[in-house]
């Protein structure tokens, strides 16, 4: 008789694809190796969990725990043969998600990991790291606040102060924008100290010091410049006005004005395909010395005194739309209309003049004249008040700009100062770099599947099951 076949037919998609890359990259071995399990453990490994896990991320573009196992209740002769174990439906039920989750929330053994992760990819993809970028950003929700939670009330960059926020610090390998490093930490930390751990982890996981951290005026504070220079890497980022203060801008931009600075242009391609200038700036050298972990540094900086063009103009537009506002503000005050409050004194209108000017932002660039009128006005007798003459006082707002002060205002927008300890050759090489990286996963996989590996999959999606 002849023997009965059974067939199973599955989709297959994008799975045989994910799975073998990320067995390239080593990463079920990689789990295995830094997150140890109990003895009770059974089925998958957890690496091989995490395997199969990713891959339904990345195939399904679906986050959601309780999704997985069904999932994969469809596809077990294909998991299967991908993983090279055999898969039941249990291995990825919701429940042993949320404990793989909870392993892999041990910050010691993740930071391992990552390091340990970070140099097999590197390899795997023949990439030379040259340049980091960091920076960091805010994700605010309707969140509960704990004492120990991540989601604190904190200066919010997304504009909602009311919200609880978490803050992610991103370290990317530039120019490709491969993900290196991922940083969670409370929303209401501040941003200054979390940028020397996350260059730490960066040269844990690449092994290689000359790199260059590009980054934000938030990165550049003296600490931490002072940090990447005795570490043996170089840093590139604008100063904020704590590390140079308005009157040293001054003092930077004098020479500029009196004539004594010739300027260098900085030109770049329009979408037309002409050169055209975007910025103007001279290179000045400035001793540094800082003390990091009790030891005394000294470097020379080289800065960059940069007016950029374009952000000098919206500068100058703003400003000036300001001036306009304001000035219909103030003569705002001299309008008699029914229901509007009249100011009864002086000091009122001064107090009211002060608001405005501050509110706009434009003290010492209007000149506001308050100018007192008076007037005698006969008043009729009623019941037993006699008839008198009663003395009436009001005051009358004029405004004229003052042209000089700014004309001086408008010729320091757009002024900046940069700062780096690279020599000449790492800077100039910065955006002329253009390697191409053959890589059968597509980009946008490839960074999905490093920020599921993050911080950020560990500390908050446990909570989107």
């Amino acid at each position: 008789m002849a023997e009965e076949l059974t067939i199973t037919t599955e989709r297959v998609d994008d799975i045989p694809l994910l799975i073998a890359w990320m067995e390239r990259m080593g990463l079920a071995e990689l789990v295995n190796e830094h997150f140890p399990v109990h003895g009770n453990w059974q089925g998958l490994s957890p690496g091989q969990v995490l395997v199969g896990w990713l891959t339904h991320i990345l195939s399904q573009a679906d986050h959601r725990l309780n999704q997985v196992q069904g999932w994969a209740k469809e596809r077990i002769e294909t998991l299967s043969g991908c993983l090279g174990e055999r898969v039941r439906e249990l291995d990825f039920s919701d429940d042993r998600l949320a404990a793989l989750l909870d392993l892999l929330g041990e910050d010691e053994r993740w930071a391992g990991f990552q390091a340990a992760l970070n140099q097999r990819i590197l390899r795997v993809y023949d990439l030379t790291p040259q340049r980091v970028r960091i920076d960091s950003t805010t994700a605010s929700g309707y969140w509960r606040i704990t004492e120990e939670g991540l989601f604190q009330l904190g200066h919010s960059k997304d504009h909602r102060p009311d919200l609880p926020q978490l803050k992610v610090v991103l370290s990317t390998l530039d120019p490709l924008g491969m993900p290196l490093v991922t940083q969670v930490v409370a929303g209401n930390r501040a941003d200054d100290p979390l940028y020397i751990p996350a260059i730490d982890q960066v040269r844990n996981g690449v092994e290689r010091r000359g790199l260059l951290y590009v980054g934000d005026s938030k990165m550049t504070s003296l600490e931490t410049r002072a940090s990447v220079h005795l570490g043996g890497d170089y840093y590139l980022g604008p100063l904020s006005a704590l590390q140079v203060t308005p009157q040293e801008l001054e003092a930077y931009v004098q020479p500029v004005w009196s004539g004594e600075q010739p300027l260098s242009q900085v030109e770049r391609p329009n979408a037309e395909g002409n050169v055209v200038p975007i910025a103007e700036g001279y290179e000045t050298q400035e001793t540094l010395r800082a003390v990091v972990q009790g030891q005394e540094v000294q470097w020379v900086e080289r800065r960059w005194v940069v007016r950029s063009l374009s952000q000098a103009q919206a500068a100058e537009a703003t400003l000036r739309a300001r001036l306009k506002r304001a000035e219909q503000a103030l003569l705002a005050l001299n309008e008699r209309k029914q229901g509007k409050k009249r100011l009864k004194d002086e000091a009122a209108w001064h107090q009211a003049i002060e608001a405005i000017l501050r509110r706009y932002q434009v003290e010492g660039l209007l000149k506001v004249h308050l100018q007192e009128q008076t007037q005698v006005r006969p008043v009729r007798p009623y019941g037993s008040r006699p008839a008198e003459m009663r003395l009436e006082r009001e005051w009358l707002v004029t405004v004229d700009p003052d042209e000089a002060a700014i004309a001086q205002t408008l010729r320091t927008l757009g002024w900046r100062v940069y700062a780096s300890n690279a020599p000449q050759g790492v800077i100039n090489n910065i955006n002329r770099e253009k390697r191409t990286v053959m890589i059968v996963v597509t980009w946008n996989m490839w960074i999905e599947l490093q920020i599921m590996l993050s911080d950020a999959l560990r500390g908050v999606w446990t909570t989107w099951v």
